[in-house]
């Protein structure tokens, strides 16, 4: 049986987010009949479709998506590209290409509405990242002014320290390079994100993942406490997203509705959440 890992019909928030508001992390998967899993795909879900998405962006009290090609999709970004085709101009994606492509299908995936290209380094979902060819497209994604979304886990980040140096773009870590949350606002992981936060202007990263790297879970006390201090400290270089459908989380299904209602406790002035949710996203999707 394909794996469910959403709720179908999240609690309204309480917190209503700007005018304007991206959630800037989130994914389709199929419809498989049309758009099918990759051979090598270490998970198989239920279809999340572009409808489905776009439901919950208006539940949730959001105007605008980003799409980040889902790894069981490998690099065959059509469901992502029929997504935003599907949108009325309020997503932008970001792609998992191969190392190969040409310019043609790069200009291609920039006219579909792609603005960055994801980098994976999580064993468990793929079997080879080539650092060299990463850096290689880097390079050729650059004119485009796009950006580059490295994910990893915390214990790789001082091996990848050097190749998220060498990157000629903007880099977005995806949910803050999966910290140990148990280890408290002052634990090293957080620390060498701080760190490296700190010596780069040119990264940034999403404060996501709440419902991944909380230990005490709901109503994720802990998470709040490690996070703010970063959406405070860096005001302009954070971004926050669902991460809608949620992949691998069928033993943990949070609630969309619940997760948007973090977002005035990670951000606790209107100025922060204009910033999280509005300008920063702009910049880098929308070019404004």
């Amino acid at each position: 049986m394909k794996s469910k890992t959403w709720v179908d019909v999240p609690t309204p928030p309480s917190w209503v987010p700007p005018p304007g508001a991206v959630d800037a992390h989130c994914h389709v998967f199929g419809p498989e009949a049309q758009f099918p899993f990759a051979p090598q795909a270490k998970y198989h879900p239920q279809d999340a479709t572009p409808e489905m998405l776009f439901a919950l962006r208006d539940r949730l009290g959001f105007d605008r998506n980003v799409i980040v090609q889902a790894s069981c999709h490998g690099t065959d970004n059509a469901a992502t590209l029929a997504a935003i085709a599907a949108s009325g101009g309020r997503a932008r994606g970001v792609a998992v290409v191969d190392p190969d492509i040409d310019d043609t299908a790069l200009q291609a995936l920039h006219d579909g509405g792609i603005r960055a290209v994801r980098f994976n380094f999580l064993k468990r979902l793929v079997d080879n990242a080539p650092k060299d060819r990463f850096l290689d497209i880097a390079r050729r994604i650059a004119p485009l002014g796009w950006h580059v979304v490295v994910y990893f886990e915390a214990d790789l980040l001082a091996e990848l320290q050097p190749f998220l140096e060498a990157l000629p773009t903007i880099v977005v870590i995806d949910h803050l390079g999966r910290p140990d949350i148990g280890q408290g606002p002052d634990g090293a992981d957080i620390g060498a994100l701080k760190a490296l936060l700190d010596a780069h202007p040119s990264i940034w990263v999403k404060v996501s993942g709440a419902e991944r790297l909380s230990v005490t879970g709901p109503p994720y006390d802990d998470f709040v406490e490690v996070v703010r201090p970063l959406v405070e400290r860096y005001p302009d270089r954070v971004l926050w997203g669902t991460d809608w459908p949620h992949p691998n989380m069928e033993h943990r299904i949070p609630d969309d509705g619940l997760l948007v209602d973090l977002v005035p406790r990670l951000a606790p002035t209107p100025a922060l959440q204009r910033a999280l949710l509005v300008d920063n996203p702009e910049r880098l999707y929308w070019g404004s």
